[in-house]
């Protein structure tokens, strides 16, 4: 067992990083990433929390997560969105009777400040870019990049080359 430490604040904003099994590309149809959006949706339902910025890639999702005043649990949200995700999606198990799909931790990082809200914000609606998918986040349906240009955050063309 690992001695790695999480650092866990009521009310905290977070960035996650979630891998798949192996890096294997299963968001790379639309609907596991309907099945996916599906699992949120049902966490969200029963342990509130706000999602500030995501975007999905082939073998990884990017998020930004707000968490609710008077709690800090978000390791439980991660856990259920992968399980509920886990439920409806089809593959092998392992010899302990796990379905492949995600690797088994996840990477985490509490927001600092306005400032790491931001760079963490631009490092989900660029990454896309960053992978050699499209050449402007604007090009990415995966992501929340569409949200934040109607909220005026972004330029249409911001990322692009």
């Amino acid at each position: 067992m690992s001695d790695y430490l999480r650092y866990y604040a009521n009310g905290g904003y977070y960035f996650f990083t979630i891998a798949t099994f192996e890096r294997i590309s299963i968001f790379d149809n639309s609907h596991n990433i309907v099945l996916l959006n599906r699992a949120i949706q049902q966490v969200k339902a029963k342990h509130p929390f706000a999602m500030q910025g995501m975007v999905v890639l082939p073998d990884h999702w990017h998020c930004l997560m707000k968490l609710p005043i008077q709690d800090n649990d978000f390791s439980t949200r991660i856990r259920l969105i992968k399980r509920a995700f886990s439920m409806n999606f089809h593959t092998g198990t392992n010899e302990r009777g796990e379905k492949m799909v995600w690797q088994r931790r996840f990477w985490e990082h509490q927001i600092r400040d306005c400032y790491d809200w931001k760079n963490h914000l631009d490092y989900i609606h660029y990454n896309p870019v960053k992978h050699g998918l499209v050449s402007s986040p604007n090009d990415w349906q995966a992501s929340s990049f569409s949200h934040w240009v109607g909220r005026g955050m972004y330029e249409v063309g911001w990322g692009g080359f």
